[in-house]
């Protein structure tokens, strides 16, 4: 299996790829401003189930193809990247709902298996993490000791791991500054417009990034 050094590598450049804004982070981030910190866990936890998925693809042989087809690696990254927009409008137009139940102690909650599901189609086409499994997570793959598909899912499970973490940490981060935001009607419909303008920008940023990233 993969040696200690090689794990130890791995998960430090693995933590500094989490720490680093991208696509998951803005995309937790905008729903923790928009629905708070319920929503903001769920989506954590859909979206990495979703990039899991694609350690699982890259470990079984499908990241060296998506990366050399130039058009299956366009129709996914379109894909994410609608889907996002699509979250974003969905959220600039709710945007009012947050007023009307922000002081409602029992108000309507979304159902958790379809956040958990949002986050899993954000997670699952994402095409930077795919170019960053299929490219970089092999390098750390020892195939003298065998078992490479075990490894690769081991070293993906560590990236998930901590990103679940920092992912977390994000959206809690978020989520409490939703809740002084909270305190003024005015200030909280900012922040789920703020949230849906974050994901549209994140989904136009993603459709317009090159097969180089």
């Amino acid at each position: 299996m993969v040696s200690l050094d090689r794990l130890a590598a791995f998960a430090a450049m693995s933590l500094l790829i989490c720490v680093i804004p991208g696509p998951s982070v803005l995309f937790v981030i905008g729903r923790a401003l928009a629905h708070g910190r319920r929503v903001a866990l769920t989506s954590v936890a859909g979206n990495t189930l979703g990039s899991y998925v694609l350690v699982t693809a890259v470990a079984l042989g499908v990241g060296p193809v998506v990366e050399r087809s130039a058009l299956l690696f366009a129709a996914l990254k379109l894909a994410g990247a609608a889907y996002l927009v699509h979250l974003g409008v969905k959220a600039l137009r709710q945007r009012k709902t947050l007023i009307l139940t922000a002081g409602e102690p029992q108000a309507p909650r979304r159902h958790p298996l379809r956040t958990l599901g949002e986050g899993f189609v954000v997670g699952v086409s994402n095409p930077k993490t795919m170019v960053f499994y299929a490219a970089v997570l092999p390098q750390f793959v020892d195939r003298a000791a065998g078992q490479v598909t075990g490894q690769m899912l081991l070293l993906g499970l560590i990236f998930n791991g901590i990103a679940l973490v920092s992912d977390s940490a994000m959206g809690l981060a978020a989520s409490a500054a939703r809740s002084w935001f909270a305190r003024s009607p005015k200030r909280l419909s900012m922040v789920g417009g703020a949230g849906g303008l974050a994901m549209i920008g994140l989904g136009v940023t993603v459709a317009a990034t090159g097969r180089g990233d």
